[in-house]
């Protein structure tokens, strides 16, 4: 399986980047680590390794970004306020470093979102932000709803990063042509945030698909077993 890092430096961020990359062509996907994981987690925890088939056959690019979630939502040692500019600021190289570099690599013009866990909301919340971007958006036991991150505070910002928020009110044409999965569990921690997007979701009447297992717990077995089936339905 061919793997290459790229690091370089992002005027967005401020900082030097790291991005894992994995496979040779085929659909691109940014899969997003869980809160505060590196961009190497989600191949220590072998999830890039249950989808190796679809990489090896030119399938999927997989594109693994580093997270700034302790700059962000998990950084209690700066007001509220500034976690959530930081987090404008990571959406900012994803949608102006990091899927361009994504778009000349792979000659496609849209791309996949996926994530567990905490990495389900920021693939969600890029994919709701800048759908004309992102024809699947496969979520594993992510969470939706911002705003236990932020203390009580509230503004315009938070508003626009929180899906269960702006989404009922998001009109882009584009959210219905998107092939959405929820995947969760009946004992997943995060299960009412994914029946709570699903029905925002069934309100719009856009189609998608709430997976919930059964016999599982939030954690990477049910995570392993879920993406390469997410994989096959692309």
């Amino acid at each position: 399986m061919k793997e290459e890092l790229k690091r370089w430096y992002s005027p967005s961020l401020n900082k030097d980047i790291e991005t894992l990359v994995f496979g040779y062509g085929g659909h691109p996907i940014i899969l997003f680590p869980t809160s505060m994981g590196r961009y190497y987690e989600n191949k220590d925890f072998k999830l890039i390794e249950s989808v190796q088939n679809f990489i090896n056959e030119g399938k999927i690019k997989i594109y693994c970004p580093d997270s700034i979630d302790s700059m962000s939502w998990y950084n209690k040692n700066i007001p509220p306020a500034h976690r959530v500019k930081n987090h404008i600021w990571y959406d900012k190289f994803l949608l102006e470093e990091l899927t361009p570099l994504i778009k000349s690599e792979t000659g496609s013009s849209q791309l996949i979102t996926a994530g567990c866990s905490f990495g389900g909301y920021h693939a969600a919340n890029f994919a709701f932000r800048h759908p004309w971007l992102v024809s699947h958006l496969f979520s594993m036991s992510g969470a939706f709803d911002i705003k236990g991150q932020l203390d009580g505070f509230y503004n315009d910002d938070v508003y626009f990063n929180n899906p269960v928020d702006y989404l009922p009110n998001n009109i882009n044409p584009e959210l219905w042509q998107m092939k959405i999965v929820l995947g969760t569990t009946d004992r997943d921690l995060c299960r009412p945030d994914n029946e709570r997007l699903s029905a925002i979701l069934h309100q719009k009447g856009i189609n998608h698909w709430l997976d919930i297992r059964a016999n599982a717990d939030h954690d990477w077995p049910i995570w392993r077993d879920m993406f390469p089936e997410y994989i096959y339905q692309i």
